[in-house]
């Protein structure tokens, strides 16, 4: 049963606080501990937690904003869980955090926490909602009402994140799912595939890989392959909701294609970046950049960036498989800061911007700002699309183009739909001296002489795209850069930046 938790407001008369020295006390207050409670725990949304508990009458759930609050306290310090634990039961800094005055109040076991994430977790997947990230954007969005934080100018970047798993190779791991069906097995159905899993179960699965020949590999990924095969149709009837036996399925469905009567692996430049990396972690995915190899997941933070803030805050965090791209986070976060706050300019790298994005950054109406464009840099002495202003009208659509020289002309669609032309007026540009030197990069029409500039959609806002990058340059000060030292704190207390499995 939900119950909310408004003891913390009400200070008790007497506490193991106040055997503190006054000094003491003040500097508890001031701390970390202090501001945490005032301005994270005390803000703390706990009605959105009541649907995971039952509505009739039962046994009061334990406080769920010392729950969420400990969520946060350990994702920001790298605790595991039983350093959570030890540091709520004994640290009175973080019980204080956390609203508690005595030592001993509010005790709960290790397992109730982890009660509390499978009901996350389940609410998650049943209705597509992270209860968590809700609350602390609910959390940031009071804080910024707070302390009037001026939301137009945000800043955003990406960060490697490493599971936290062993690296495997292919036939290491097809042979770790193995003998993990093998343990699931009943009893009888263990005795029935004994022979067959014989040679799999001869210590863990890196001493079957140790005893292999480079030349062997393809056998014995084959023989694999068709045992795999064999293992899913006939341990469907009495196992196919097992975990592991989805897993079983997936691998051998990433690994090889059944054809008519035949089993073949699936050649190793042909495997997906999706492929399961590791059976502790289902969602860690793999991707390569600037030639180092990383496992996991690609984590997105969203932070104000207006130099007349007085502090900064992280507005939106995101996580997803690190073979998401970043123009994908862009598209997604867009709605909901749009919703939440007064966004209008938006500062990121050259990852940002692209197909997914740019139809969004028009319907939100954001400007975005990027400090580099992906691909080559344009010869300087080659006339280019960004050379020419184009104004976006609705939707995103063009619908006038200023020329480097300032002749403005309205944008029309070609006949087909499919791009647009601008057409300048012939008077004016035979006097142009970027024409006379070839550095226009309009062409003259045969029907009646007058320069036209052609140009798709996704050209259009590719090039504004890179007129405003170009244009940020000569500015005074970087609105972007200061991201990346955000990024660092939030990756650092965990060791090697690796999330714990």
């Amino acid at each position: 049963m939900f119950k909310k938790n408004t003891r913390h407001q009400q200070i008790p008369m007497t506490s193991h606080v106040d055997e503190l020295p006054e000094k003491l006390r003040k500097r508890l207050e001031n701390s970390w501990g202090g501001v945490f409670y005032r301005e994270i725990y005390s803000r703390i949304d706990e009605d959105a937690f009541a649907e995971l508990y039952a509505e009739c009458p039962s046994r009061p759930n334990v406080a769920v904003n010392t729950l969420v609050g400990l969520e946060f306290l350990k994702a920001g310090n790298g605790w595991t869980d039983e350093e959570l634990y030890d540091n709520f039961s004994y640290d009175i800094q973080v019980r204080y955090a956390l609203g508690y005055r005595q030592l001993g109040e509010g005790d709960f076991d290790l397992r109730t926490l982890y009660y509390f994430r499978e009901r996350l977790s389940r609410y998650m997947q049943e209705k597509g909602v992270n209860l968590l990230d809700q609350a602390f954007e609910k959390v940031t969005d009071k804080q910024l009402g707070a302390y009037q934080v001026k939301t137009g100018k945000q800043r955003m970047d990406s960060v490697q994140v490493a599971s936290n798993i062993r690296q495997m190779g292919r036939v290491q791991l097809l042979v770790e799912v193995l003998q993990r069906v093998e343990r699931m097995l009943n009893e009888a159905d263990r005795g029935h595939y004994a022979e067959a899993f014989g040679p799999y179960l001869k210590g863990h699965a890196g001493h079957y890989v140790y005893r292999m020949k480079g030349e062997e590999v393809g056998p014995h990924l084959q023989r694999i392959g068709e045992f795999m095969q064999q293992l899913i149709t006939e341990l469907k009837p009495g196992y196919a909701s097992q975990a592991v036996y989805q897993v079983l399925e997936r691998v051998f469905g990433e690994h090889f294609r059944a054809e008519q009567t035949q089993v073949k692996a699936i050649p190793n430049a042909e495997l997906s970046a999706a492929c399961l990396q590791s059976p502790d972690d289902l969602e860690a995915t793999y991707r390569e950049k600037r030639g180092e190899g990383y496992q996991g997941y690609v984590a997105n933070l969203t932070e104000t960036c207006d130099p007349e803030n007085k502090l900064q805050l992280i507005t939106k965090v995101q996580v997803a498989s690190n073979n998401s791209d970043d123009d994908q986070f862009l598209a997604e976060a867009l709605l909901n800061l749009k919703e939440r706050s007064e966004l209008d300019e938006m500062y990121t790298d050259g990852g940002y911007g692209g197909k997914q994005s740019d139809p969004v950054l028009a319907e939100q109406v954001v400007t975005l700002i990027q400090s580099a464009i992906r691909g080559r840099n344009p010869d300087p002495d080659k006339p280019h699309l960004a050379d020419f202003d184009i104004q976006l009208g609705e939707g995103g659509k063009p619908s006038q183009v200023t020329c480097p020289a300032g002749q403005k002309v309205p944008v029309h669609t070609t006949h087909q739909q499919k791009s647009y032309v601008a057409c300048f007026e012939l008077s004016v540009c035979q006097g142009c001296p970027l024409l006379k030197e070839n550095k226009c990069l309009a062409q003259t029409s045969k029907r009646d002489g007058r320069y036209r500039l052609r140009f798709t959609q996704a050209q259009a806002q590719a090039s504004q795209r890179r007129r405003r990058s170009q244009e940020n340059k000569h500015r005074a000060g970087n609105l972007r850069a200061a991201v990346e030292a955000t990024v660092r704190s939030v990756k650092l207390p965990f060791p090697e930046a690796q999330l714990p499995v």
